[in-house]
């Protein structure tokens, strides 16, 4: 009997076949989008899924400043992050958030759902890419279109 068939592949950052992906943010609401390209960059949708590494695929997210918050979120979500002094707690809504930043709305809905070790940072830092607009700086990577519907 072969014994060595029976082994299991571990996919690890060398082995990990990653694929570009573009997702149009147009019209779609942000929790939705946030836990599909979280999945995607995690690499959870992957039948060689690896919990310890690094095995997610690049995403890129275009039209960040176009997506949809429902109910009156604009005005009743707020973020809080604190400065490190005494009394530097801040709050904003995500109204002002957009206003001041399109971009920072979407990474940080992702990147609240990603592990909060050093592998979610590698991982938040090498694998999201999210561009307020159409235009974006990896045509050459030649990513694929996809649509949210696709993902599974």
């Amino acid at each position: 009997m072969d014994t060595l068939s029976y082994k299991t592949i571990s996919a690890n950052k060398e082995n990990a076949n990653t694929e570009w992906f573009v997702i149009d943010a147009e019209g779609q609401r942000l929790g939705r989008l946030a836990s599909n390209v979280a999945k995607l960059v995690r690499g959870k949708h992957k039948t060689n899924f690896t919990p310890h590494a690094n095995c997610g695929d690049r995403v890129i997210i275009i039209n960040a400043e176009k997506i949809e918050l429902t109910g009156s979120k604009w005005d009743n979500k707020t973020y809080i992050r604190y400065t490190g002094y005494p009394g530097g707690q801040r709050s904003a809504t995500a109204r002002e958030i957009m206003a001041k930043n399109p971009i920072s709305l979407v990474e940080r809905a992702v990147k609240g759902m990603l592990p909060k070790n050093t592998l979610g940072r590698d991982i938040y830092r090498n694998n999201l890419y999210v561009v307020a607009g159409t235009e974006h700086a990896h045509a050459a990577q030649k990513p694929k279109a996809i649509k949210l519907e696709d993902i599974k």
